[in-house]
């Protein structure tokens, strides 16, 4: 007894013997996996014993068997040996919906081992695929399995080779035999994946006509109706949520005007102050390669209001030398400068005049020689572009 629970080729070797004298009668190996759970270690073997149900014997890592070499330590009675037929494979799936029911506690153990599966399809043959597909399909439509083992499906490797999409359309043609399409798109919200349906395909066919042809193409016209709906929710959320920053930003405007006309305060003063407190306003990274990012995202959005109050010459330039001395000061932004300057100038904060004046005599001391070495080619790209101007006013 102790024997058989704790070592793995033994567990093999009796679960295999198990299930080819059960044969294809599936109701022999239900009685067969009951019985035995209560002599072998099932919780600590448990990806084995899984790997035998569906492969037919132990898996090495990615998917290759491990005694495909040896007939005696493998069996031909599990699903990818099954027909590759929806009845057979729910006859399959009520093998499992039966053990995990008697053994509770293999719940988790079997819903990491069909994530694990899923990670693997690329060893497995198209049959072999299908049929996992039809399995997964039928065990998330009655509730053995939840919605997030779909996460794998996301993997690089399998989504380049279009495996991802393959199996996703055999899966949910499996879950819609057995439930209806409401069914998989609830289950979908509540995990989170609604709107992550696109991932399923390499990153230049992640859109919606894609997606749409494709599903429809495979007879699930419902689920690429479902992804557009979605996509248009999406939309809506993202325009209200612009709508509620630009209602923000004019309360400020409004605000800063108010305060500016009551206490006789002139532009110049005002916009130091605004850039202090729209970078007071976040938690930086601590990362110099992510803030960049982080920065230019946050004041992209607050760029109107800060070109509402840089209308004057000298307002621009007060800017300019309060970005120099914030990335200066906050080392993590050193290299951020450049890009600030650039998308203030496209977002019409800054003027070419402001830029040209700040590089030839405005700038201030802090880290002079990097920032102006940074803008040098910005520079001269303002400075040529200025020169095309002027020759082509002269010659008109």
């Amino acid at each position: 007894d102790e024997k058989e629970k704790f070592e793995p080729t033994v567990f093999r070797d009796t679960i295999v013997q198990g299930l080819n004298e059960a044969g294809s009668d599936l109701e022999a190996i239900a009685k067969f996996l009951d019985a035995t759970g209560s002599r072998l270690d099932y919780r600590r073997y448990a990806d084995t014993l899984f790997d035998i149900l569906v492969a037919g014997s132990m898996l090495a890592p990615g998917g290759t068997r491990i005694d495909d070499n040896d007939k005696t330590k493998m069996t031909s009675h599990c699903v990818f040996f099954a027909d590759e037929d929806h009845d057979a494979i729910r006859n399959y799936a009520q093998v499992f919906n039966k053990l995990i029911r008697r053994y509770k506690y293999l719940e988790k153990a079997f819903e990491d081992e069909i994530k694990k599966l899923l990670l693997f399809l690329k060893a497995f043959t198209e049959t072999e695929q299908t049929k996992l597909a039809m399995l997964s399909g039928i065990l998330l439509a009655n509730g053995t399995l939840p919605a997030t083992i779909l996460t794998s499906l996301f993997t690089d490797n399998i989504v380049k080779e279009g495996i991802a999409a393959s199996f996703a359309v055999k899966l949910f043609k499996a879950w819609m035999a057995e439930k209806d399409a409401n069914s998989v798109t609830s289950a979908l919200r509540k995990a989170n994946l609604d709107k992550r349906l696109l991932e399923l395909f390499p990153a230049n066919r992640q859109n919606v006509d894609h997606f749409a042809k494709y599903f429809t193409e495979a007879g699930l016209k419902e689920l690429s109706d479902f992804l557009r709906v979605q996509q248009s929710l999406g939309t809506r959320k993202e325009l209200q949520k612009e709508l509620q920053a630009l209602y923000f930003l004019l309360q400020v405007v409004l605000y800063v005007k108010e305060e500016m006309k009551r206490n006789e305060l002139p532009e110049p003063a005002v916009i130091g102050l605004l850039w202090t407190c729209v970078m007071n306003a976040v938690e930086w990274n601590k990362k110099e390669e992510l803030v960049a990012e982080q920065a230019l995202k946050h004041l992209k959005q607050y760029a109107p209001l800060l070109a509402v109050f840089s209308t004057q010459g000298q307002s621009e330039l007060i800017l300019l030398q309060k970005v120099q001395e914030y990335c200066y000061d906050n080392i993590h932004f050193m290299k951020a400068f450049q890009k600030i300057v650039v998308l203030f100038y496209k977002a019409d904060v800054l003027s070419e005049e402001a830029i040209l004046k700040w590089y030839k005599e405005a700038h201030v001391a802090k880290g002079k020689s990097v920032f102006l070495d940074q803008m040098k080619k910005f520079v001269e790209w303002l400075q040529n572009a200025e020169e095309e101007s002027e020759s082509e006013g002269e010659e008109n």
